[in-house]
């Protein structure tokens, strides 16, 4: 019985004491121990067991209880202490969190307290910044109160929240009345110093409106402006008087005197006033570009009074030296007060109105190579716009159809001067390496044009543009009827303009108006012409497209005269194909009217073949070699004339009557 219980017993302990593998493990290495009661795998019967091994053992079996008795008193007193100072500790955190909570109140307090004193000492330092303020304002001590105001200023930003004080409020005022009595002030200064009627007072600037301009800086910006329009005015005074409408000075041929003036005028500024102003105010610049609105001004006023004294010559001449004048700016002054807005400005136009401001005006003017594509040049890196552009020259443009109508003018000169050339010396000698020599008059035309084209891109990338590319048109098609067309050879019984059927009549059945060498170098050359205008007028296209405003880009169409240039080409591949053609016809006509009925012994060659081969050998080498450098064309010309040929080949063929038996049979022996 007593066994059975133990077992029970045993049974119930290990079902309470049962632990997983890893947490038991755990215990051991933290707590290793070598009583068998700390073991997990104990065994209350072997233990007791181990304690009376024999009956005789158990006669101190009381002994073994009462040690078994203080064990368990003992680990009662242990868990009976940790309980405790597990409900200790929680007594503990409440005391920490009082004392926490009174750190932090003492700390609110002090940190209260540090901004009472704070702000009890800025009250301080603005109250007394206030007075010497107001007394540094009325002894005009401007170098102390540029320092002072600001230092007030970001002192009363502190009391923003606080204005419903009475005294904080009042405090305030008197800072915005220090501030505009400054201001008033300080304009007063600058009228003793700079009356507008008058002359600018002698000498240099001094102290004192040195230091006013820094006091502006941190006043309304009105009083910056002020100050900077009044001065810019006074300063530019002179040049109104100097150069009014009724000065023999203010016309356009007397331009560079302006210029001159203005310069001299930064130069005296740098000199006497140049530390005066603040860097950032950018006085010299400023002083330049409103010289440069008043000249726009001044200059369209005057050249609507007196348009029709305008001549191309003095246009030209004005508009280079003004923007010469443009890029003097651009080099010395970055452009940045044109768009703040301080002073007033005239409508000026786009910084990127120019494409070609990276072209010196020695460049602008070089001459174009003969070779193909004269028009597609390098591309250079661009360089930065010039932000002054069109400042003073935009006033040119109304004007600028003197310009065009000059171009036309010289362009009706220049044909008219090719086609005499043309007339007195003749076609140019064919290159023997180089194929058909290109008429010169064709690239002294484009040399030209790229002139125009520079120029007026310069001028004006607008509507002046697109009529000097209706000029350009106008004179290209005039090339290509009077230079090329024109000039195409014709017989000498030809009394009117060259057609190919006229021509093609007076050939007929007459080897005698075969053209000559010099006539089919003529032609070829013609050709190349034609060949070289064309690639070079889609080039011209495309560059008129960049210079052009971007609005405009659609108006600039060559289409009509490429397609000019190609109906010379085909024109002059006709007439080649045509002659050589008409050189072979009387061979043709002889071989089909040849009594082929009493051939009866079949020779080497017939003479009409002779005489196809010789036309062919004639005309072929001299014009395979005078389009040497397009040779797509000669390709042309030679399967133009296959086409031609054949078919009359053998219509003639079939006209031939048929030959005897006996010529039929040496033939097939043959």
């Amino acid at each position: 019985m007593m066994e059975e219980e133990e077992l029970e017993f045993v049974e119930e302990l290990e079902a309470v004491l049962q632990l997983t593998p890893d947490v038991q493990l755990a215990i051991e290495q933290v707590f290793p121990s070598q009583d068998p009661l700390d073991r997990a795998d104990f065994n209350a019967v072997e233990y007791i067991n181990t304690l009376f091994p024999t009956e005789q053992s158990l006669a101190n079996i009381d002994e073994v209880v009462n040690k078994i008795r203080l064990k368990i008193r003992r680990l009662d007193d242990n868990i009976r202490t940790v309980v405790r100072g597990q409900t200790n500790v929680g007594q503990d955190g409440r005391q920490v969190k009082e004392i926490t909570r009174d750190i932090k109140q003492l700390d609110h307090a002090k940190r209260h307290l540090t901004t009472s004193i704070t702000t009890l000492n800025h009250l301080h330092m603005l109250a007394g910044g206030v007075d010497s303020l107001e007394a540094m304002t009325r002894r005009r001590q401007y170098g102390e109160v540029a320092n002072l105001l600001q230092g007030v200023m970001n002192v009363l930003e502190h009391f923003h929240k606080y204005m419903g004080i009475p005294q904080i409020r009042q405090l305030s005022e008197r800072v915005k009345a220090a501030q505009t009595e400054l201001g008033q002030q300080i304009l007063a200064d600058f009228e003793e110093a700079f009356p507008s009627q008058g002359t600018k007072r002698p000498g240099g600037p001094s102290n004192v409106l040195r230091d006013a301009c820094q006091v502006a800086n941190i006043l309304d910006p009105r009083i910056k402006q002020e100050i900077i329009k009044k001065f810019i005015k006074q300063h530019l005074s002179e040049y109104l008087v100097l150069f009014q409408e009724n000065q023999d000075v203010a016309w356009l041929d007397k331009i560079d005197r302006r210029y001159a003036w203005v310069k001299r005028q930064l130069v005296d500024y740098e000199e006497k006033y140049g530390r005066m102003f603040p860097r950032e105010w950018y006085m010299a610049e400023r002083i330049a570009v409103e010289f440069c609105h008043i000249t726009r001004t001044e200059l369209a006023k005057i050249m609507r009074t007196r348009a029709k004294e305008i001549e191309v010559k003095l246009l030209l001449f004005a508009i280079q030296r003004t923007t010469n004048f443009e890029g003097f700016l651009a080099k010395r002054f970055s452009g940045c007060t044109l768009t703040d807005g301080t002073l007033k400005k005239l409508e000026s136009p786009p910084a990127s109105t120019n494409p070609f401001l990276e072209d010196e005006p020695a460049a602008e003017m070089e001459e174009l190579a003969l070779e193909k594509g004269d028009l597609e040049q390098p591309k250079k890196p661009k360089a930065p716009d010039n932000p002054f552009h069109g400042i003073v020259s935009k006033c040119f443009e109304p004007h600028l159809y003197v310009y065009i109508e000059s171009q036309d003018k010289n362009l009706g000169e220049l044909i008219d001067r090719f086609v005499a050339d043309f007339k007195a010396q003749g076609p140019p000698k064919p290159n023997t390496d180089e194929g058909g020599a290109v008429l010169p008059s064709c690239a002294d035309l484009f040399v030209y044009y790229k002139k125009c084209m520079v120029q007026c891109s310069q001028l004006s990338t607008g509507e002046p543009m697109i009529a000097l590319t209706t000029i350009f048109q106008k004179y290209l098609r005039e090339y290509a009827w009077k230079i090329l067309s024109g000039n195409l050879p014709k017989t000498t019984s030809s009394s009117g303009g060259l057609t190919i059927s006229s021509l093609l009549k007076e050939k007929e059945g007459s080897e005698a108006a075969k053209f000559t060498l010099e006539e089919l170098g003529l032609i070829c050359s013609i050709l190349s012409t034609a060949e070289y205008c064309l690639a070079t007028t889609q080039q011209l296209e495309e560059k008129l497209k960049e210079k052009v405003d971007v609005s405009l880009i659609e108006r600039i169409n060559l289409t009509g005269e490429m397609d000019t240039f190609s109906t010379v080409i085909s024109s002059s591949i006709q007439l080649l194909v045509q002659d050589l053609d008409a050189a072979c016809d009387p061979a043709l006509t002889a071989m089909s009217k040849m009594q082929w009925q009493n051939v009866e012994h079949v020779g080497d060659q017939s003479p009409y073949v002779t005489s196809v081969i010789l036309h062919i050998k004639q005309n072929v080498p001299i014009i395979r070699d005078n389009l040497a450098s397009t040779r797509k064309y000669f390709t042309q010309f030679c399967i133009k004339f296959a086409n031609s040929f054949i078919p009359k080949f053998i219509t003639h063929l079939f006209k031939c009557k048929p030959i005897s038996m006996v010529g039929a049979e040496q033939v097939r022996s043959w």
